[in-house]
């Protein structure tokens, strides 16, 4: 990570809650302690449809967007040398941080299970040597070439211009879908079929499950980021509307407006193009556009104009350093499951040996488990907060 820098206390404190809310919600969704007991709020919609759980990304694409604005507003969108350095080293500091993420747990799950036998030097070369099947895209992948894309778009097209961009980003997407099959969860789908040819089977995810059927399909492809890049540009847009007016009130009432809109347009369509994100579908884009902006309006009218923002300091601590916790939260939880203590890993000694004996039931203790992976994140980001340290990625 670069060196962080303090604070400012200038931040728009609703949005922290937002983003914090988000990260939060992502932790908690990725560390179940048994993937076999997880409440169906907290699972990802298997093909078709919406869960709480398939909100959390998509609202951090939102944000993304406004956050975005809000720095490329200090180059008063005008392209420099030293703003295309700045957006091009951002952009692959974040690709290369997922990619080290995805190697990392490719090496510490491989020594984990690999032969005791071996000489240790050995077992190490040969984890670490995971490129041949090393996975090039995923979360971190997705947030760096979205960022890159909408912020080239943000300093290169007239504002006026991006709500007919995202336009056509969506129509011609929604057609691609149509045409290439794309709802269906099979090797004919467009999605599966491009990613395939350009990244190979070996580097996409090759555990989606849908009606039984397992087969190699990545739900953070190549092909299904273009989508993603509308989403982070009706972000923009909501940080222009935000800073056009410092009055709270009309803020709140411009996102919730948008969210209302962007929701119910989502809902409609969805009727003829349903929600879906593994495909991260045009209704998909616009319902959870839409009901990001609602709750950032609802943040703004609580927080910024009633005051009452005493419940939210937990989510302060992650909103703060969204993405180093983020980060922080993959790495630990590969090491929770990956290295050993008394006779099995740090997540099955929690998980199996402490909390399931305590409540009983596999559906509790999974979701104490990752509750109190939560906290532990938390712990490491508050002492950041207290310190009024923001590490920049």
């Amino acid at each position: 990570m670069p060196a962080s820098v303090k604070i400012s206390s200038s931040r728009l404190l609703s949005l922290d809650i937002l983003r914090g809310i988000t990260i939060a919600g992502m932790i908690l969704v990725n560390n179940p302690g048994s993937w076999t007991g997880i409440y169906a709020p907290l699972r990802h919609a298997e093909w078709n449809g919406l869960t709480p759980t398939d909100l959390v990304f998509p609202f951090f694409m939102f944000i993304m967007g406004i956050s975005t604005y809000f720095s490329l507003r200090k180059f008063q969108f005008k392209m420099s040398g030293h703003l295309m350095w700045k957006i091009v080293r951002r952009t692959l500091l974040i690709y290369l941080i997922g990619l080290g993420i995805e190697w990392f747990g490719n090496f510490c799950y491989g020594l984990a299970g690999s032969d005791p036998a071996l000489p240790l030097w050995d077992r190490i070369c040969v984890s670490a040597n995971s490129f041949a099947h090393l996975r090039l895209v995923g979360v971190m992948p997705r947030l760096a070439i979205c960022y890159f894309l909408g912020s080239l778009i943000a300093v290169t097209v007239k504002h006026k211009l991006i709500p007919w961009l995202v336009g056509v980003i969506l129509v011609a997407y929604g057609i691609i879908l149509f045409v290439g099959h794309g709802y269906e969860f099979s090797h004919e789908n467009i999605i599966y079929a491009f990613d395939s040819a350009i990244l190979g089977d070996a580097h996409m995810y090759g555990g989606l499950t849908v009606d039984g059927i397992n087969m190699v399909f990545d739900p953070e492809g190549l092909l299904s980021t273009l989508p993603c890049v509308a989403h982070v540009l009706i972000g923009l847009m909501c940080g222009e509307a935000i800073m056009k007016t410092k009055d709270n009130n009309r803020r709140s009432s411009a996102m919730l407006l948008v969210g209302v809109v962007l929701t119910f347009s989502g809902l409609l369509l969805s009727y003829g193009l349903p929600l879906n994100k593994n495909i991260w579908s045009p209704t998909y884009v616009l319902t959870t556009c839409g009901l990001a902006a609602s709750l950032l309006g609802l943040l703004i009218w609580i927080i910024d104009i009633k005051g009452h923002s005493a419940w939210c300091r937990f989510f302060e601590s992650f909103g703060i350093n969204p993405l180093f916790l983020y980060v922080l939260g993959e790495v630990l939880c590969i090491l929770f499951g990956s290295v050993g203590i008394a006779g099995t890993t740090i997540k099955e000694w929690l998980f199996s040996g402490v909390l399931l004996p305590i409540v009983s039931d596999e559906y509790v203790a999974s979701c104490l488990y990752a509750m109190l992976f939560v906290i532990i994140n938390w712990s490491i980001g508050y002492i950041l907060y207290r310190k009024k340290i923001y590490i920049k990625i």
